[in-house]
């Protein structure tokens, strides 16, 4: 019969080899790709599918609506509780990053955390002036129209970034984050 091996008996190799951990719950990463994939409908059927358009629109809310119920009962990695203590780290953890000092995290990092919060406010600001202009009070308004344009745009542009500080991470890290989102595992190195 083998023995069982205590930490101070493993091999160098045993202490740092990788393995997986669960973060990311099915429920959030259907989530997060039905958001990716309304959130890039909608940019390409204004004026031209509006009806298409306006149904994106509201399926947004919709996802909005359950990630909101999720950050207080969804799975732990789901929950909103660490948000604070993370969007007071980003400005260290962002003038870290320059110089390739990334820290390890199971869940969000702090850049993460406010690309999440960032991308939540601006898409709700989106979705909710969008269905504010099609009502019969609202409908023509400019700064409704204007508002919905500005906030779609900025979504845009955070979208770029949040895809841009996915591959970076995946580099500074050697982690295929994307792979993660879609398995919900992260691959966790143990320590020596």
């Amino acid at each position: 019969m083998p023995e069982a091996r205590g930490a101070s008996d493993r091999t160098p190799a045993d202490r740092t080899a990788s393995r997986t951990v669960a973060v990311w719950d099915l429920p959030l990463r259907l989530w997060h790709w039905s958001l990716a994939a309304c959130v890039l409908a909608a940019w390409f059927t204004p004026t031209i599918y509006d009806r298409t358009h306006r149904i994106v629109g509201y399926a947004v809310l919709g996802l909005l609506a359950f990630r909101l119920v999720w950050g207080f009962w969804g799975s732990r990695y789901s929950r909103f509780r660490m948000i604070r203590a993370r969007l007071r780290a980003a400005p260290s953890y962002l003038w870290n990053l320059r110089r390739g000092i990334t820290g390890r995290y199971i869940g969000l990092n702090p850049a993460g955390t406010v690309m999440l919060v960032a991308l939540l406010v601006s898409l709700a600001v989106s979705a909710i002036t969008g269905a504010m202009s099609v009502t019969v009070t609202f409908f023509g308004v400019w700064w409704v129209e204007d508002t919905h344009h500005y906030s779609s745009d900025a979504v845009i542009v955070l979208v770029v970034l949040h895809v841009v500080g996915v591959l970076l991470m995946g580099i500074l890290q050697r982690e295929n984050l994307t792979r993660a989102m879609l398995t919900g595992r992260k691959h966790i190195r143990n320590r020596p």
